[in-house]
């Protein structure tokens, strides 16, 4: 797993859980405590995480925006690969839910080739993308906009949803489990995806491979719930990857499309 993403996984973790302990994170990443220790080093330093005895906790320093705007910039380029492999799949003149999240921007940034579009976002940084683009419709699904993230929650979110039918929704996840299906890590999102996998004729999932095998807090689905899956290649590599080709299996057996960009 490269550093970018380990890092990743380590800030949503421990703004998961709160509170998370070395041990547990060597355990869930697959990496020595060591090397879990310089991860949480490197996250102080940036007011993601503080250092406690043991382990870790959540700051606040992701209510400003930080903990987005700096995971934004990790992987960069395997998440715009991603974006531009979830685009394709997105046919001209659908009407188009777009999820939350740091991949999605990017799908955001593709989806300018793929108009006439009506896209309805989750999240105020793919609206600023969208924003005044030729051919796309946009609509921002209302709600209270979560802090750190901008994306958009709660029962206004969830009413608004609940009116609209879509021909696809790209949902970013946080875990995918072979026997736990998708998850994420705040129950408010896990709400929220329910509700737009339960309007869309088809939904498609994205998520870089560091999120497979991973069973995050709050279920959202089971893995045949989605139509089609987007990872990056690395997800079936065992010795970066453990649980990366079991869970890729494991989606092909429920009939998921699985698509290595």
């Amino acid at each position: 797993m490269g550093v970018a993403n380990r890092l990743d996984l380590t800030l949503r973790l421990v703004q998961g859980s709160g509170r998370v302990s070395v041990s547990e994170l060597s355990h869930r990443l697959g990496v020595s405590e060591m090397t879990v220790r310089r991860d949480l080093d490197a996250l102080e330093r940036q007011g993601l995480a503080r250092r406690v005895h043991g382990g870790a906790v959540a700051t606040r320093a992701h209510e400003s925006g930080a903990g987005f705007s700096v995971r934004e910039a990790w992987q960069a380029a395997t998440k715009d690969r991603l974006g531009a492999a979830v685009a394709e799949l997105v046919e001209p003149g659908s009407r188009v839910l777009l999820d939350a999240g740091t991949t999605t921007v990017h799908v955001a940034e593709h989806l300018a080739a793929r108009v006439p579009l009506t896209v309805a976002v989750l999240s105020l940084q793919t609206a600023m993308r969208l924003a005044d683009r030729s051919g796309i419709e946009l609509l921002i699904v209302g709600g209270l906009s979560r802090p750190g993230e901008r994306s958009l929650i709660g029962p206004l979110a969830l009413h608004a949803l609940r009116s609209l039918a879509f021909d696809c929704f790209v949902m970013s996840i946080g875990g995918v489990h072979a026997k736990y299906g998708w998850s994420e890590f705040c129950l408010d999102d896990a709400a929220v995806k329910q509700a737009g996998l339960a309007q869309a004729a088809r939904t498609v999932a994205v998520a870089d491979a560091t999120k497979l095998g991973v069973r995050a807090f709050s279920k959202v689905a089971r893995l045949d719930t989605v139509h089609s899956f987007v990872t990056d290649k690395a997800a079936a590599d065992p010795a970066t990857h453990p649980s990366g080709p079991q869970t890729l299996d494991a989606l092909r057996e429920a009939g998921v499309e699985t698509l290595l960009a």
